[in-house]
C-alpha cells in the first residue's frame, strides 16, 4: 500500500527563505522534523533539469506530473500525484516537467541502503 504524503509536519522547522534553483524553475523550502530528518518542499516549473544527489533522495510527486530518468539507466518513467521515486546517494536524476507545475517532498535518506 502507498504511503500517503502528509499534508502537516508537526514539530518542524521550517526555513522562510526559499531555494531557488535552474533559473527560477524550482522552487523549495528546507524542512527539518523533529527527529532531526530533512525534507524539501517544492515547486517545479516547465522544462528539463538534471539534479546530483550526495545522499539517497526519495521524491514524492504530491502535486502535477513529471518524467524522472535515475542516472545509469535510460528509461524515462512517467509519475504522477500519489507516485514516489528512489535516488541513490552520490548519483542523481534528469527530471522533465511537460506542462503545468509539479509539486514535490523530497526527503533526504541518509541511512538508506544503497541501490
Amino acid at each position: 500500500m502507498e504511503e500517503q504524503q502528509p499534508l502537516t509536519f508537526n514539530g518542524a522547522e521550517i526555513t522562510a527563505k526559499a531555494n531557488i534553483y535552474f533559473d527560477g524553475k524550482v522552487v523549495s523550502h528546507a524542512v527539518t522534523l523533529a527527529d532531526g530528518s530533512r525534507k524539501t518542499l517544492g515547486l517545479i516549473y516547465p522544462g528539463s533539469l538534471h539534479f546530483a544527489t550526495s545522499v539517497p533522495e526519495r521524491m514524492q510527486i504530491i502535486a502535477g506530473t513529471c518524467r524522472a530518468r535515475i542516472d545509469g539507466t535510460n528509461e524515462w518513467k512517467l509519475y504522477e500525484a500519489g507516485s514516489e521515486f528512489r535516488v541513490a546517494g552520490t548519483s542523481g536524476f534528469d527530471i522533465a516537467v511537460e506542462s503545468g507545475i509539479a509539486e514535490y517532498i523530497c526527503s533526504f535518506e541518509p541511512d538508506a541502503p544503497a541501490g
